[in-house]
């Protein structure tokens, strides 16, 4: 059944559309990243508006975050003194970067930027996570042990001023350094659409030095609020937000939260990353395409 989209301009296969926030709702439960770093890429291919998708990505992110902050609640997994100097930071974070979506906008270059952003960033990130999961694989296939990381914080947070204690998190750490974390992931949420899981998950495990068993948890809280200040920033400034993309992406993210969430308790982590790894790398790879391949129709036409 296909349904017509207002803002995007265009009629959708609803049945595809819920399809595609089931899949990025099971990545949120299983890994706590909120799904829009490839929710906006599948959006763009399936022919949404760079600046539409990114806005209502956004939206579709909140709905996945609900569901898997419940459910990591149940076991303990949250660590709200943390997760509030996050969302400080991310709230300060959208404002600035609604200012940069709407300079670009102006200057016309807000599309071209988000491609070149997704594919500078899948890119990295996947190939990061894919070298980590295949030594593990690889480790636990020949039986050989691979060096514990230790849990510390990065000497540049140890050298911040005013320390405050995170108990759940067992840290002792300024607030300054979670407060712009959270700064940076508010202004990738604000103009790509992502909940900056992606990037939250190892900064807090490798530059804060969080316990493992509240970093997925706490994550989640974070792009929660965050994700819900951005959609109304969206609405209020480039009113890019398409509600009827965003509901439909609801209906199967939220669904799809809570089974990640169980999957995540029964499969190999290793497998998983390096599944998601896969993922990422050939959708930053469809984006290397799309900026330079050469489309049927160079021209578009759009009433006002």
């Amino acid at each position: 059944m296909d349904i017509y989209l207002p803002i995007a301009g265009l009629s959708v296969n609803v049945l595809v559309i819920i399809l595609l926030g089931g899949a990025v709702g099971m990545l949120s439960g299983m890994f706590g990243v909120g799904g829009g770093f490839l929710t906006t890429p599948l959006l763009i291919f399936y022919g949404i508006p760079p600046t539409v998708a990114a806005a209502s990505a956004s939206t579709q992110v909140t709905g996945a975050s609900v569901s898997g902050v419940f459910a990591h609640l149940r076991r303990g997994g949250v660590d709200f003194h943390m997760g509030a100097v996050l969302v400080a930071g991310g709230m300060l974070g959208t404002l600035f970067g609604a200012l940069l979506f709407s300079l670009l906008e102006q200057w016309g270059q807000i599309d071209t930027v988000i491609n070149i952003l997704y594919v500078l960033m899948l890119g990295g990130i996947g190939g990061m996570m894919a070298k980590e999961s295949w030594q593990s694989v690889r480790a636990r296939r020949t039986g050989t042990t691979l060096p514990p990381r230790k849990r510390r914080h990065h000497p540049l947070v140890a050298n911040l001023p005013g320390r405050w204690r995170f108990y759940r998190s067992g840290l002792y750490i300024s607030p300054l350094a979670p407060l712009i974390l959270g700064f940076v992931t508010g202004i990738l949420t604000m103009l790509l659409g992502v909940g900056g899981g992606f990037i939250m998950i190892p900064a807090m495990l490798y530059l804060l030095g969080m316990s493992a068993n509240v970093v997925v948890g706490t994550s989640l809280f974070q792009i929660l609020f965050v994700t819900i200040s951005s959609t109304m920033v969206h609405s209020l400034t480039t009113k890019a937000v398409d509600i009827v993309l965003a509901l439909f992406l609801l209906i199967g993210s939220v669904t799809g939260a809570q089974i990640g969430a169980r999957f995540a308790q029964r499969l190999q982590p290793d497998y998983l990353r390096l599944l998601l790894s896969a993922i990422v790398l050939l959708v930053a790879l469809r984006m290397i395409v799309g900026l330079g391949w050469q489309p049927d129709e160079i021209y578009t036409v759009q009433l006002l």
